[in-house]
This record gives structure tokens, C-alpha cells and sequence, in this order.
């Protein structure tokens, strides 16, 4: 009887186990699902507004459109790198699909025409990878920046901490031959001299 208890516990702990793994896979696609959704969406409101922007032919509103488009990216980055990969993907589509309607829109403006060309010149991987390589010089050169400064206020603090256990010292030697003159002058009126 224990035998086959045994064996109905063994079989349905391989068929828990078996399930579990059929849910861990799932989970994981669909959180790739989401980020592709994410990135979807994101890129159909940035899209929107060039869209609208190149429509009303107005070359400053459609920069500051841009400008909120490399913001998006940076921010996706952070969050979510496979994000913002299919992020940039959807928007040099639309950059490249459009960019004779962008010229006529943007004319010579020198600063469109380069944030145009930063964005849909460049492999997404490889956008997100400098990105993040700017991310991390950023974040190294604060860290440097917060190290030097900790540093200063370090020998700051000893550079005054020294200074006041000079002053004191002065201090107490100056009293101290202060009271060995007066003992010196009182033993010599004790003597008359």
C-alpha cells in the first residue's frame, strides 16, 4: 500500500512541477507582449504628434516635437531598453516614410535637420546602446563628482578639527605660563625680592 502511495505522490509532483514550467513560460511571454505593447503605444503618441506638427508646417513646434522624442527614448532606456528598441524602430520608420514632407516642413533649419538625421541614421541597438553608455558616463562622472566632493568636506573637517586642537593648545600654554608667572612672581614677593 505504501509502495503505490508512493508512487501516485512521485507521479502528481511531476505533474505540479511540469505545470509550474508552462507558467513561468507563459509569464515570460507575455511580459515581452507587454513591452512590445508599451513601446507600441509610446511610439503611436510620439507619432501622432509629429504628425500633427508636420501638418500645421510649423518647423519650431515639430523640433520641440523631436526633442520630446529623444526624451521618450532616454526615458525608455532607463526603464526599459527592449522598449525603447522597438520605440526608435517605429519612429525612423515614420521619419523615413515621411522625410520628404519633413523637408519641405523644416526647410534649412540646420537643428530639425540633425535631430532628424541623429535619429533615423543610427541602429536602434545602437542607439540604445550609446544611450545607455551615456547614461552610465553620466552616472560615473557623478559618482566621481560626489567622491571628490565627500573628499573635500573630509579634509575640511580635519583641516578644522586641527586648527581647534592647535587653538586650544595655545591656549592652555598660555595659561599654563600665565599661572607659572604668577607663582614665579608671588614666590619671589614671598622672598622679597
Amino acid at each position: 500500500m505504501k509502495k503505490i502511495l508512493f508512487a501516485v505522490m512521485a507521479v502528481a509532483a511531476i505533474g505540479f512541477t511540469a505545470c509550474g514550467n508552462k507558467a513561468q513560460q507563459g509569464e515570460a511571454t507575455d511580459s515581452t507582449a507587454v513591452e512590445v505593447n508599451v513601446a507600441n503605444e509610446e511610439a503611436d503618441a510620439s507619432i501622432a504628434m509629429l504628425t500633427s506638427n508636420l501638418e500645421t508646417k510649423d518647423a519650431s513646434k515639430f523640433q520641440q516635437a523631436l526633442d520630446a522624442v529623444k526624451e521618450k527614448i532616454a526615458e525608455l532606456i532607463k526603464t526599459n531598453p527592449e522598449a525603447a528598441k522597438q520605440y526608435v524602430t517605429r519612429i525612423q520608420e515614420f521619419l523615413k516614410n515621411n522625410a520628404d514632407k519633413i523637408k519641405s516642413v523644416v526647410g534649412d533649419n540646420a537643428t530639425v535637420a540633425a535631430a532628424v538625421s541623429a535619429i533615423t541614421d543610427v541602429e536602434p541597438d545602437k542607439v540604445v546602446s550609446g544611450l545607455l553608455d551615456q547614461v552610465s558616463d553620466a552616472a560615473t562622472d557623478a559618482k566621481d563628482a560626489a567622491k571628490e566632493a565627500v573628499n573635500e568636506k573630509v579634509d575640511a573637517a580635519k583641516e578644522a578639527a586641527s586648527n581647534k586642537a592647535q587653538e586650544v593648545k595655545d591656549a592652555a600654554k598660555e595659561k599654563a605660563s600665565g599661572a607659572i608667572d604668577d607663582a614665579a612672581n608671588a614666590a619671589k614677593k614671598g622672598l622679597g625680592l
